[in-house]
């Protein structure tokens, strides 16, 4: 199937992945070079930075990253966080760190912290951001999620608020910290193309990266061929290439639900599996941009169940629909947009 994409119109940056495990990352990387993929900008804890560098070598950059699996998840969120932003500029010349506010956030934050932590304008955001910007550094965020997520497991908008409310601290922080800052799944919106460019026209400090594969190749092939392709046209420099594979060593055995550690631990069980499920999303997002193609996307989609279990089951997959942009418009979205806001990811590979 890569054989049949031919060699990509230039060597692609995956600016958004987690590439974690020791033997994953290897199978990642050998998904990666099958279709064209050259460096990975990745996020993962602070303790296994040093090894996942260790095997992919000069192909990772590192997004500084809260440490999700800490014995003390309310201080790696806060103090503990500035202490790994400066570790991962310091060790490793990470030039961006990631702010995640998912909604869902609400549910694991200490009641005490939320108003400085889930608020993206709140105290704990703007310290993370302010270290950032003294250390040069870029922001990535993770703002919102799906509109089948609001529609079942937020419709409490008294908790989660509605789906715009997530949008009024993000458009705070982008005024007042004036670094580069990439919203992360598609600005989180996918869903409403129009939404988004109202957003990058009013903050032209803003991107966006295209991850989140399964989610991306579900909304945009709902919408007007067209529609899609005249706003990667416009926005052309401003959107950016990205997968969110998760790579995990918990993806190279069967194991039971005792055993699972890792929350996405249980989408492989097997090294040819690993490399199928790694290898699918780059499939998919290549055949997304580059093809006329129009069939099933090749990764199950349970938001389908979510929203109508009627007609969809725990397997069920969406349309996926070739966009087939042009080759300089392939360029920038696979490489030059990455550069504008981490020109260190340009940086020739050592031999």
């Amino acid at each position: 199937m890569a054989a049949s994409l031919g060699a990509p119109v230039c060597p692609i940056i995956d600016f958004h992945a987690h590439t974690g495990g020791e033997h994953a990352a290897r199978i990642w990387l050998d998904a990666a070079r099958t279709f064209g993929v050259e460096r990975v900008h990745s996020m993962v804890r602070l303790p296994e930075a040093e090894m996942v560098r260790r095997v992919l070598g000069d192909r990772v950059r590192f997004i500084a990253f809260p440490n999700f699996r800490s014995e003390d998840p309310r201080r790696s969120f806060t103090e503990g966080f500035l202490h790994d932003i400066q570790e991962f500029h310091d060790r490793f010349a990470s030039r961006m760190i990631k702010l995640w506010n998912a909604p869902r956030l609400r549910d694991i934050a200490h009641p005490d912290d939320l108003a400085s932590l889930a608020e993206f304008d709140g105290e704990w955001r703007i310290r993370h951001a302010t270290l950032a910007q003294q250390l040069g550094m870029s922001i990535m965020v993770h703002i919102a999620d799906p509109d089948t997520w609001f529609s079942t497991r937020y419709s409490n908008a008294s908790k989660y608020g509605t789906k715009l409310d997530q949008y009024r601290g993000l458009r705070v922080m982008l005024d007042r910290f004036p670094v580069p800052w990439v919203a992360a799944h598609m600005g989180g919106w996918p869903e409403d193309l129009a939404f988004l460019s109202s957003l990058l026209q009013a903050h032209q400090n803003l991107f966006l990266d295209t991850s989140a594969t399964k989610w991306i190749v579900r909304e945009l092939g709902r919408q007007p061929r067209q529609q899609v392709v005249e706003f990667f046209t416009r926005w052309q420099g401003r959107l950016i290439f990205g997968s969110d594979i998760v790579s995990t060593d918990e993806h190279l055995a069967p194991k039971t639900d005792a055993q699972k550690a890792h929350p996405m631990g249980d989408l492989a069980d097997g090294p040819e599996a690993a490399f199928e499920l790694y290898a699918s999303r780059y499939w998919a997002l290549r055949t997304m941009f580059e093809s006329r193609y129009e069939g099933e996307s090749p990764i199950a989609d349970p938001d389908l169940a979510m929203v109508d279990s009627a007609n969809h089951g725990p397997m069920s997959a969406p349309s996926l629909r070739g966009l087939s942009l042009d080759r300089p418009l392939l360029r920038t979205l696979y490489r030059d947009a990455a550069l504008r806001t981490v020109p260190s990811l340009g940086a020739p590979l050592a031999q």
